[in-house]
């Protein structure tokens, strides 16, 4: 029992309220059940009986109706002037007379796709149809059809499955897929028949009729006509265990009758003006389930109120439980190290009082964390000035070594030309302490450079600058591609036999501006490749495996810019190299 008790105490608050609301809710849920029993005793059968009978009386109504609606059909066709010419006319082979009959035949099919076929036959056997042709000579009017409805002219001729006829029928239909109405075309000023008019009906008419009024869901109806042939039946199998002689005297009426093991409910209604009788079919478990529904009817309701109540009471606590869950959630991300949560409390109650002191604690660390990466940020400057200050002092050794030599080897002007570039290249580099310089100033700070080693290395090195002039006023971090053309002439063309080349481009391409720097000397393989782009992305690694000078400038940009900027390498062994330099637009003051 205490270990019951211990679990029940260590679930979730929302498991217990939701349990505690619940227990309440089913205890007096069931005491009203149980004080309520079924007041609903009284048999539902004669109710049901005359909703059936009224189903029944309504399908036999319309396919009456529909009947009906056939015969006018023929009757409008027996007063058309081209079905009445066609009708007079002796001649046996088609004439201008059998295709104005056919166009009548036509309007009457198009609008009544239920037809299956419509054929007007004369009294020399002559005949014009839409889709029935006669398959043998024998003439037509030797046909049941024909001659029931020659002999009764005032009457319409219904006939169920239609076989054994003269008549073919180019879509095929088998007997049990149509149903035909036959009659005669009497002159009304001499009452003289001058043919008879058939049409095939779909059964597909009469199963939509009794499809859409079926007494219950397990009842069906079928239809049978004068001579006991069934005209439409649903499949199953019941109807064919069904005797004649148990529906032969009842009309309105209902009688029960055992069908394999159980009991069925049988009606009928005959029509006077079709000669066909409607049987309705439905068990009488049926009836009985019905009772059954209204005596549970009071236990279902409570069942609805027990749902609906529980539904209540999980939204009830759910707004309780909820805020907490989602602090608790807050509480796990900020542990995780996601600082930029904060619980928006909708009201003023403890919850909320509580979600803001977490709001300020998540604030105060957060703002211990950026002071340290500011610190953390500096020294990384500090240190990246230390090694850009030790740049200077190397290429400046260098520079005065190439002068010393210079002096003994050429004469005054190359010396010029050299100081000159050498001033250039101090110039730009100080800047008067600035960092941002423009492009145009990087691409004259570059030229200098490229002057002095031109002169230092002859023909070994050529080079070649294309900068598009929109972007020589943009501004850009100071002296970042001298580091790159420095490493392509000591790395690249220095190590490779004969003339090198160096090709410097500028451009603004995905709205940056995009330097590169492309060598044709040694290369390298696609392992140091990847070392390099590794060591540039995560800027880490051995510095001296790049150079300082381009860990400097891919680091400052990263610092200044942010990591989606800085260097990207790519090379082919034997072929060369090409740097490429990605920075943000800057526009100028």
């Amino acid at each position: 029992m205490n270990s019951l008790k211990t679990y029940f105490m260590n679930k979730s608050i929302g498991d217990k309220l939701i349990f505690y609301f619940f227990g309440v809710i089913l205890i007096v849920t069931i005491t009203i059940t149980t004080l309520g029993n079924l007041l609903y005793k009284d048999s539902i059968n004669f109710s049901q009986n005359e909703n059936t009978n009224q189903i029944i009386k309504q399908i036999n109504s319309n396919i009456e109706s529909y009947v009906n609606n056939t015969e006018n059909i023929i009757n409008y066709m027996s007063i058309d002037p081209r079905i009445i010419k066609f009708l007079n006319d002796n001649k046996s082979e088609d004439t201008d007379i059998e295709d104005e009959a056919y166009k009548s035949i036509y309007n009457f099919v198009k609008f009544n796709p239920e037809i299956a076929g419509i054929m007007v036959v004369n009294t020399n056997g002559g005949y014009i149809s839409d889709v029935m042709n006669r398959v043998s000579r024998d003439p037509l009017y030797n046909e049941e059809w024909y001659t029931k409805a020659y002999n009764k002219p005032e009457t319409i001729h219904l006939f169920t499955k239609p076989i054994g006829r003269n008549i073919d029928n180019i879509f095929r239909y088998s007997a049990d897929e149509v149903f035909s109405m036959s009659k005669a075309v009497v002159d009304s000023s001499t009452n003289q028949i001058k043919g008879v008019i058939l049409i095939d009906i779909k059964l597909d008419a009469i199963k939509k009729i009794i499809e859409n009024s079926r007494p219950g869901t397990a009842g069906f109806i079928y239809i049978m006509d004068m001579n006991k042939e069934i005209v439409y039946t649903p499949v199953n199998n019941i109807v064919y265990r069904i005797k004649n002689e148990w529906i032969e005297n009842i009309n309105n009426d209902i009688i029960i009758k055992n069908i394999n093991g159980e009991n069925y409910q049988l009606t009928k209604i005959d029509s006077k003006y079709t000669g066909w009788e409607t049987i309705g079919v439905f068990p009488e478990s049926e009836s009985l389930r019905v009772i059954k529904y209204i005596r549970y009817y009071s236990f279902v309701v409570a069942i609805l109120a027990l749902i609906i109540a529980e539904i209540l009471v999980i939204i009830f606590t759910r707004s309780i439980v909820n805020p907490i869950q989602k602090l608790k959630r807050l509480m796990r991300k900020a542990q995780e190290g996601d600082l930029t949560v904060s619980f928006n409390a909708k009201y003023n109650d403890e919850i909320g009082e509580l979600g803001g002191s977490f709001n300020t604690m998540v604030k105060e660390i957060n703002n211990l964390i950026k002071l340290v990466q500011i610190e953390e940020k500096n020294k990384r400057l500090a240190e990246m000035n230390v090694l850009q200050a030790q740049i200077k002092p190397h290429f400046m050794y260098n520079t005065l070594d190439t002068i010393r030599w210079m002096a003994e080897e050429h004469n005054e002007e190359d010396i010029v030309e050299i100081i000159e570039a050498f001033t250039n290249l101090l110039r730009i580099s100080l800047s008067k302490g600035k960092e941002i310089i423009s492009v145009k100033e990087e691409l004259s700070h570059v030229q200098s450079y490229l002057i002095i080693q031109k002169i230092r290395y002859e023909d070994k090195l050529d080079y070649e600058i294309q900068f598009d002039k929109e972007i020589l006023n943009y501004k850009l971090i100071k002296l970042i591609l001298q580091p790159l053309v420095e490493n392509a002439i000591y790395h690249g063309i220095k190590e490779k036999r004969g003339n090198g080349k160096i090709l410097i481009t500028g451009k603004i391409e995905d709205n940056l501006l995009c330097f590169t720097v492309a060598d044709n000397g040694k290369g390298m393989d696609e392992e140091t490749l990847n070392k390099i782009n590794n060591m540039l992305n995560n800027n880490d690694g051995n510095k001296n495996q790049i150079g300082y000078g381009i860990f400097n400038v891919n680091e400052r940009i990263k610092i200044i810019h942010g990591s989606e900027y800085g260097l990207v390498y790519r090379s082919i062994i034997g072929e060369g190299t090409i740097v490429e330099l990605r920075h943000p637009i800057i526009e100028p003051e």
